[in-house]
């Protein structure tokens, strides 16, 4: 899979995760984790890429896991893994 694949499937995973219950959503980010891991050398923009979407995706998951609002963090999640995307292109 390419990381162009593989950014566009933490997209559509983290628009269908939006709004679902911690229980729902949780088990889901947690899959994503495979795919926004490094595979080696890259340039640095695009690994800066890529790892701003992993941050932003634990972001989410650490605040849903702890009970607290997400609603904000979701809109940079994907904003970065769609700059992450932009990249592998």
């Amino acid at each position: 899979m390419t990381d162009s694949e593989k950014a566009a499937k933490v997209i559509e995973a983290l628009k269908a995760a939006e709004g679902e219950p911690a229980q729902i959503a949780l088990p889901i980010l947690n899959g994503l984790v495979g795919l926004v891991q490094g595979g080696g050398e890259a340039p640095l923009e695009f690994e800066e890429a890529r790892s701003g979407a992993f941050l932003a995706i634990c972001e989410i998951g650490k605040a849903l896991h702890r009970g607290q609002p997400a609603d904000q963090l979701w809109a940079p999640a994907i904003a970065a893994a769609e700059r992450w995307q932009a990249l592998a292109r």
